[in-house]
């Protein structure tokens, strides 16, 4: 696998704070041969506080230090920031983008035929080490290049590669599924105040039961119904809980939520 020398990052907003933290904790890189180029110089004089990476001074000098640089800007201006960048882009460079809607065709389109391209959907979780992140590369991208974005992801959470029509599907399960569980959240804490608990204990019970079954289902490797089966019992609390959900259309819902979001996804890449 190739090694990663250099990182640059075209924005410095949450996402790209969190992939800072996650490669400084991970070890990949050095403070040193982390740049970024973000305008807003009180979030610059934040990050560099914080993590003492390097600031940009423009465009051609971030592109000049970085051999991986990270395109984590707001959708809305990826045509006009990375045009700005095209000319100092060569077939030395790999771009991962983060932008949500942005497909590899308009990538290329807003970067040049020269630049390595990869596309990623990471989703807000990786904000504590804990990320989901799903890429794909371009015909351009090499197998180390998606060994070096694999790298990059995994010291956020957990990645995984997948064809980009794959993406939107992806966008309308891990990337919008953080919105559903804190949904979930804030209505499960509302059913304990509704039952009676004061509300800092309903919160608290609520955060450790929702933390505690996601590990226990990621660690046991047990399929999601098994484990379901085991705090059911017959004529018991839960399978009357589970009941009202199931008159609710529960899981129809939350399946249809993730339709809904990944249509949506659909029709911002076209």
């Amino acid at each position: 696998m190739t090694t990663l020398t250099s990182l640059g990052f075209i924005g410095g907003g949450q996402m790209a704070e969190a992939l800072v933290r996650g490669i400084l904790a991970a070890g990949l890189l050095a403070p040193e041969h982390i740049h970024v180029l973000e305008p807003n110089k009180k979030r610059m004089a934040s990050l560099q506080s914080h993590y003492s990476i390097q600031e940009a001074a423009d465009e051609a000098s971030l592109c000049a230090s970085s051999q991986v640089l990270v395109a984590a800007l707001k959708p809305q201006i990826a045509q006009q920031a990375l045009t700005s960048y095209a000319p100092h882009l060569d077939r030395g460079h790999l771009l991962i983008s983060i932008m949500a809607g942005i497909p590899l065709s308009r990538l290329r389109q807003y970067t040049g035929d020269q630049v390595r391209l990869i596309r990623a959907m990471p989703n807000t979780p990786a904000l504590v080490l804990a990320g989901a992140t799903v890429y794909t590369p371009a015909a351009s991208a090499t197998k180390e290049d998606c060994a070096l974005a694999q790298a990059i992801f995994n010291a956020v959470g957990q990645s995984l590669e997948l064809a980009e029509q794959q993406l939107d599907a992806v966008t309308g399960l891990s990337g919008s599924g953080p919105g559903y569980v804190f949904t979930f959240l804030e209505a499960l804490i509302d059913g304990g105040v509704l039952a009676g608990l004061p509300r800092p204990v309903a919160e608290q019970l609520a955060l450790q039961t929702l933390y505690g079954t996601a590990k226990l289902a990621k660690e046991s490797k047990e399929h999601p119904a098994v484990l379901k089966g085991k705090v059911t019992s017959p004529g018991g609390t839960t399978i009357a809980g589970i009941h009202a959900l199931e008159q609710g259309a529960f899981r129809g819902l939350v399946m249809e939520a993730v339709q809904q979001a990944t249509q949506r996804a659909r029709d911002l890449d076209g």
